[in-house]
C-alpha cells in the first residue's frame, strides 16, 4: 500500500529563525521515536524567506510527510502521537516561535495542502 502523503504551510517568526533551527536540529529524542512510531516516514520542513509585509511575516514554512500505517487507523495515531510524552512541551516550545497560517481549518495549527502531482 503506498504512504499517504501531507504537505502542510506554516508561518515563522521572524526573530526566531535561528531557534527553530536549531531545535531542529537537535529533537528530542523522545519526539523523534514517538513520531516513528505513530507510521510518519520521510519527515521534512522546508523554509522560504518571504516579504515582511506579507501575510506570514518573514518566515514561511512548509512541512511534508508520509503516513506509513493502515489508512483507518491514521486519526487514532495522530491522536496517540498527540499525547506522547513531552509532546506537548515540544508543541508549546515550536508554537511560541509560529505563526499560524491564516488559511488554516479551525481548530488546526498548520494549513493543510491538496496534492496535485506526485511522481516516484
Amino acid at each position: 500500500m503506498p504512504p499517504l502523503r501531507f504537505g502542510q504551510r506554516l508561518g515563522l517568526r521572524p526573530d526566531r529563525f535561528e531557534d527553530y533551527c536549531r531545535h531542529h536540529a537537535r529533537i528530542w529524542p523522545e519526539i523523534a521515536a514517538a513520531i516513528h512510531g505513530a507510521g510518519i516516514r520521510n519527515y521534512s520542513i522546508y523554509c522560504l524567506r518571504v516579504e515582511a509585509s506579507s501575510e506570514q511575516g518573514g518566515y514561511e514554512l512548509f512541512g511534508y510527510y508520509e503516513y506509513v500505517g493502515p489508512k483507518e487507523e491514521y486519526g487514532a495515531r495522530m491522536e496517540r502521537l498527540g499525547a506522547a510524552p513531552r509532546m506537548r512541551e515540544w508543541w508549546d516550545l515550536m508554537e511560541a516561535m509560529q505563526i499560524p497560517h491564516p488559511r488554516r481549518q479551525t481548530g488546526t495549527w498548520w494549513a493543510a495542502m491538496e496534492e496535485v502531482f506526485h511522481q516516484d
